[in-house]
């Protein structure tokens, strides 16, 4: 999933004036845009660059549908009322410009900036900003991001007093403060009032929508969508936004993003100068092909770091898939997942799937976030024994001598994985567990599926295990509750509790809800290790690698400004430009 749903994460700063608030953060422009990290270029307008991904948009309506396909069209289009940089993991005002938070940082007021319009003229006003959150906050939207938007299970509360103010209320007191806005983006209310009304706003965007009744406030248009072919943006001439030289943003005339079906097809489009940029980083393996072309000059090759983002071997635990199979005696239980994560050598998964390139990681929160990397969160060391050990304490022993366990009832133990069609590394992931599981008996199916197949059964629950991915929009865990709270939408293993399903993911709820409450950092970290030692011992994803991430561009892009976190460029694609040809030669 493209490391969606998904799920979703981000920063800040302060000054002080008098009632009736306390705290002011004044803002002009967000920070300039910087000059090329390549030869000292100045960018300049004009220009196309061309892009490949591996996915369709199922939809173009992120409140129903976040998944990466369509967060890529959010960046483009759409606009937050403060935006997390990626690089720097600070807040930023975006289409507010400057905001002020009560005494008890409980109420933000929010001042738009003025001027802006979508992208057919009309003005962007406070009545579009309630409008989304009252779209969001329906129940007939049914909205994964609602959760991630939400303060204890209660919505904020949106008022506009006028046309650019706007006063939202929490529910309560939240840590990450208003960086939690960056997880919306803005709807027109003029557009999509009739359909909201109608009860159809879930509807609206879809992916056979006309390019031109997509509204946009961001840097580009969608003006072609050919789906398996392609997307194409052109920049929208009222966008807002200038840099420091007062040329307005982006820089770029037109983005093209090329559907292609694997990364190989990929590689050889990047090769062939085809495309200049991919929307995920480059394997390792294909580090060693690119290098020619970065010593002829035509590609830049660097690394960022360990990635944020690591696959998630998700299993599905809801009960009601497995009602009616016997093998949900040992399926269900948390030592058969125990045992399943003793049996891998992550030092060797590391090496055979990403050639050595990565890092063995016992949790989703990997070294390449810091701050909450957790060194001593409880770890499955690779042993054999411990894991036949575990396995046979749940009543799976081998009763018929051949290579699989079976069950009390002679049932084999196997079961399926989904896995992305054409992603390499998922792919090798999914044959090297294989190969590791069968080492302790139990069988393990791959069933490799396009992307968004594997979405849409993993979001209905009609599986049994998937590797999949997972994009958190910030760091911060309070900012990706969704993940972490029984109601959240990313709660890949089981979709739609209403109230908690088990005891320990009660446990989590009541942690996290602490947790999002305070602003003493140190507590907030000491919540988070508890969260994290409970997802640890019940295991309902598996974690075993986060790979260095890479990226291959041409050298012909400058003003990049990659991050961590997928897409690593598109977030930023309004300061992307191309270097001119008199400074090419």
């Amino acid at each position: 999933m493209n490391r969606q749903s998904r799920a979703l994460l981000t920063i800040f700063i302060v000054a002080v004036i008098l009632i009736p608030y306390c705290l002011l953060r004044r803002a002009g422009e967000p920070p300039p845009t910087a000059v090329s990290r390549r030869d000292d270029v100045i960018p300049t307008r004009g220009g196309s660059v061309v892009a490949s991904t591996r996915t369709d948009p199922r939809s173009f309506n992120r409140l129903v549908h976040p998944e990466i396909a369509t967060d890529i069209f959010a960046m483009l289009t759409q606009g937050r009322l403060v935006r997390v940089d990626r690089q720097t993991h600070e807040v930023e005002p975006w289409l507010a410009e400057k905001w002020a938070t009560s005494a008890d940082n409980r109420t933000f007021t929010l001042t738009l900036r003025d001027g802006v319009t979508w992208s057919d003229g009309v003005p962007f006003t406070a009545d579009d900003v309630v409008f989304s959150f009252k779209a969001l906050y329906d129940p007939r939207t049914a909205s994964p991001l609602a959760s991630s938007l939400s303060i204890n299970g209660q919505p904020l509360q949106v008022t506009s007093p006028d046309p650019r103010t706007v006063v939202i209320t929490f529910p309560a007191v939240f840590g990450p403060g208003i960086r939690l806005l960056d997880n919306l983006t803005m709807f027109p209310k003029h557009k999509l009032e009739g359909a909201f009304e109608a009860g159809t706003f879930a509807k609206s965007w879809m992916a056979d929508t006309p390019p031109a009744d997509l509204l946009s406030i961001g840097p580009f248009m969608l003006t072609q969508y050919q789906p398996a072919e392609r997307l194409v943006f052109e920049r929208n001439p009222r966008f807002w936004r200038k840099d420091a030289r007062g040329v307005q943003l982006p820089y770029l005339d037109r983005l093209t993003i090329e559907l292609v079906p694997t990364q190989d097809v990929e590689m050889v489009r990047l090769q062939s100068g085809q495309t200049d940029f991919t929307q995920q980083s480059i394997n390792i393996a294909d580090i060693e092909t690119l290098r020619p072309l970065e010593l002829q000059g035509r590609l830049k090759i660097e690394e960022l770091g360990v990635s944020t983002d690591p696959d998630s071997f998700t299993f599905n635990l809801k009960e009601a898939k497995w009602r009616d199979d016997p093998r949900a005696a040992w399926f269900l239980r948390k030592e058969f997942r125990q045992a399943l994560s003793h049996a891998v050598d992550r030092e060797a998964f590391a090496d055979t799937v990403h050639l050595g390139a990565a890092v063995p990681i016992h949790g989703y929160i990997t070294p390449g976030n810091p701050r909450w990397f957790w060194p001593s969160i409880p770890r499955y060391e690779f042993s054999i024994d411990k894991a036949k050990a575990l396995l046979q304490g749940i009543g799976l022993a081998n009763r018929d001598q051949d290579e699989w366990l079976e069950d009390e009832k002679n049932g084999e133990a196997r079961f399926s994985l989904l896995v992305f069609r054409g992603n390499a590394p998922m792919e090798r992931s999914a044959t090297v567990l294989r190969d590791d599981f069968r080492k302790v008996g139990v069988a393990m199916d791959i069933v490799p599926l396009e992307p968004n197949a594997v979405r849409q059964l993993v979001i209905g629950s009609d599986f049994e295990a998937a590797l999949i991915g997972f994009t958190a929009t910030d760091l911060d865990p309070a900012m990706n509750k969704d993940l972490w709270i029984s109601s959240g939408g990313a709660r890949f293993w089981n979709f739609g509790q209403k109230t908690p399903a088990t005891d320990w993911e009660r446990q989590m709820d009541e942690l996290m809800a602490k947790q999002v409450a305070t602003a003493d950092e140190q507590e907030r970290k000491r919540l988070f290790n508890e969260v994290q030692r409970i997802f640890s011992e019940h295991l309902p994803i598996l974690y075993f690698a986060a790979p260095r991430v890479y990226l291959a561009t041409s050298s012909r892009l400058i003003n990049l400004r990659p991050s961590l976190s997928r897409p690593q460029l598109i977030w930023s694609a309004d300061e992307m430009a191309v270097k001119p040809a008199s400074a090419s030669k």
